[in-house]
């Protein structure tokens, strides 16, 4: 690996838990989810705002672990101004890069988002990481159930 994994890992999770982006409510969104996580406590309300098929604004709110919440700054900053397609495609290819033993966290590709891959370390930290993801998924099909991680 080039960089070092583990160093960018701590700054990123820090710098965005201490000064989370796109935090709070984001008034006459067109949509609306909760998502919570059990295990850790984890618990946010994604909002979105669409023009056409493109985020046009996404913020979100709630409390919740250092890794959540970085997670969910880190997740809006990508997805503002993604088409629905473009947002799927970063899901699943997040999605494998926090599951997959072998999937190399591509700094190119993912930026800041690829010091999230030093999750797979601890396994039981993979939910905090991926709950703003999974509800941005539901609220991107149209789903109205609140997420759950269990």
């Amino acid at each position: 690996m080039m960089f070092d994994l583990k160093q960018l890992y701590q700054d990123v999770i820090v710098d965005h838990n201490r000064s989370p982006r796109n935090f709070g409510i984001l008034e006459h969104a067109d949509r609306k989810l909760e998502g919570y996580n059990p295990l850790c406590g984890d618990k946010l309300t994604l909002y979105v705002k669409m023009d056409g098929d493109i985020i046009s604004d996404i913020r979100f709110d709630g409390s919740g672990c250092a890794i959540s919440v970085a997670s969910a700054s880190l997740m809006t900053e990508a997805m503002k101004g993604k088409t629905i397609a473009k947002a799927e495609q970063l899901f699943n290819d997040f999605h494998h890069l926090l599951t997959a033993e072998n999937a190399e966290p591509d700094l190119d590709r993912f930026g800041k988002l690829a010091a999230l891959a030093g999750v797979r370390e601890y396994p039981s930290r993979i939910k905090c990481a991926s709950l703003c993801w999974h509800t941005l998924h539901a609220v991107i099909d149209g789903n109205a159930a609140a997420v759950s991680t269990e």
